[in-house]
Formats: C-alpha cells, structure tokens, sequence
C-alpha cells in the first residue's frame, strides 16, 4: 500500500542532500580559514544591506549580503536610514569590485549572506560605525572584528558624529523604531 507520508519524507531527504552537494544548505563554516569573495554590488539595499553578483562563482546571480556587527537605521527612520545607506553607496563607489570576507556563521535565519565588506583595504562596517552612520551590535558567533566595531562606535560617540550628533542625536535605536513603528 502506497503511504503519502514515507513519499513525502523521502522527498524531503532527496531535497536537503541536493542542497548540501550544491551547497545551498551551508550555513556555519566548519574550519578557522577565511573565507574571501571578490564581487561586484548590483544595488545597495540598505545601510546594512547589500545586493551582489558573483557568490558561488555564479555571475548571473544576485544574493543578498548583510554587512556583520552593524544595525542600520531603518530607512524610514528619517533622517538618519537614507544618510546610511548613501553613506554606504558613497564608501562602495563605482564599478570596483568589493571583497567580502566570511566568520563563523554564513548566513542568517533569513538567508542573507553574513560579511565583512572590504574596499580597497577599508573594512566597510567599522567605517560605517566610526562615521556614526550605523551602530555596532554584537553578533555572536561573528566575532573577528569585534574590537575594532567596539573601538569605531566609542570614536563615534566621543566625536558626536552623525546619529550621536549631540545636536539631533537619533533617539530610537533601529530595533525599538522597528518594534514602535510596524
């Protein structure tokens, strides 16, 4: 007799052992070597958020890639989410590619890719975070350039620049605007 369930499980195995041969189902690195990716930027997203081609040595295909350590203004936490993510876009430039170097954890619960992201030998989050366009949160198990985001958001913050300006400082972090306000 036909059994729906063993089919469909049997489906499900077929389906996830596909994903690991093609690598699609990577999520943790399983050795202490950097992992680096030279890619070209299709469009940035966000203050934290990046659009690229060229992960996996697939060309044609745009993933999406998260920039590691930082929160972003939400975009429209004004005026402070469009300053980052033009900030960003400036940092990026046109037409060079961009490195993004890999931690522990590869991706997150939403399949963005995790990174640091490399221009012309600038880490791009620590800058970020240093302008005071973004702010450093911790994110575990990704912790290589901890000390240098730290160090980036205590000069930030010392400076008054852009969301500590004294001034008009941003009064709600990214997560409490987003837990207020949708």
């Amino acid at each position: 007799m036909f059994d729906i369930r063993i089919f469909q499980y049997h489906i499900l195995v077929s389906s996830c052992i596909i994903f690991l041969l093609v690598g699609g189902c990577e999520f943790v690195k399983k050795s202490e070597e950097t992992i680096k990716i030279q890619v070209n930027v299709s469009q940035v997203v966000s203050g934290q958020t990046l659009e690229v081609r060229g992960i996996n040595n697939q060309s044609t295909l745009i993933s999406q890639v998260k920039l590691i350590g930082v929160e972003a203004p939400n975009l429209r936490q004004r005026p402070w989410g469009m300053r980052a993510k033009k900030r960003l876009q400036e940092l990026i430039g046109k037409g060079k590619p961009i490195i993004l170097e890999l931690d522990i954890l590869i991706q997150d619960k939403i399949g963005r890719t995790l990174a640091y992201v490399w221009k012309d030998g600038t880490l791009l989050n620590e800058q970020l975070v240093k302008d005071g366009y973004v702010l450093y949160v911790s994110s575990t198990p990704n912790q290589k350039y901890t000390p240098r985001l730290e160090r980036a958001q205590q000069w930030a913050r010392l400076t008054g620049g852009g969301i500590w300006n004294p001034e008009k400082p941003m009064r709600l972090s990214p997560h409490e605007f987003s837990r207020q306000y949708w």
